[in-house]
């Protein structure tokens, strides 16, 4: 049997998978909390698997409570379960954070499919992260660079900053906002900003410790 630890802050989307789990004779449901800092906690050599959302209570970081619980017990298993469709979330999580990541709106189905593949031994991650809408355009048509200017922005990084940590010029990094906020349809770079928060697009609150 499959000893799970259930990490998700949104008790109706933990209460489905604590159902989800139980009604599988394969699990054995070890914990389900809200916190992934307390996963991490709960955490011992005899945990096979956790399945842990990202953006949990008190903003605390899925990706780093499953770095260090893949550090500390190589053998247990990690599959993050998120609705983050930001692009660094899918990176970081294939760099040490996680076996294996599903996307919530993708159903049981494929939850099940990757933890299946997950502890078969396999790796499991989608090529790429999701698109989404950002007014008239799709997120997959802005350019890596300029998604990752507009992120350091967002994070309260001035122009100059993000040009020195880049390896451009400040006002490179202008035009690049100014680019964005065109390309996509927007009035003004406040509603870029809003509309990538919005979807999930750019996420800025995660706390690592």
């Amino acid at each position: 049997m499959t000893n799970i630890i259930i990490a998700e802050d949104d008790k109706y989307i933990q209460e489905h998978f604590v159902k989800l789990f139980a009604a599988d004779g394969r699990f054995h449901l070890v914990g389900a909390v809200r916190d992934a800092f307390e996963a991490e906690r709960l955490c011992s050599e005899k945990i096979d698997l956790v399945l842990m959302d990202v953006q949990t209570l008190h903003r605390h970081s899925g990706l780093a409570a499953g770095k260090r619980i893949k550090e500390n017990y190589p053998n247990t298993k990690v599959v993050i379960m998120t609705s983050l469709v930001d692009p660094e979330v899918l990176s970081k999580a294939k760099s040490g954070c996680a076996d294996g990541l599903c996307y919530k709106d993708h159903g049981d189905e494929e939850v099940m499919a990757v933890i299946e593949r997950v502890l078969n031994g396999e790796r499991s991650f989608p090529g790429e992260a999701p698109p989404v809408e950002l007014e008239e355009i799709l997120s997959s048509e802005v350019k890596p660079i300029q998604l990752e200017i507009l992120r350091l922005y967002i994070r309260g990084m001035s122009y100059a900053e993000i040009g020195q940590k880049l390896g451009i010029t400040g006002d490179a990094a202008r035009w690049h906002i100014r680019e964005m906020v065109s390309h996509c349809g927007f009035d003004s770079k406040e509603e870029l900003m809003a509309a990538a928060i919005e979807s999930k697009l750019i996420v800025t609150s995660l706390k690592d410790e």
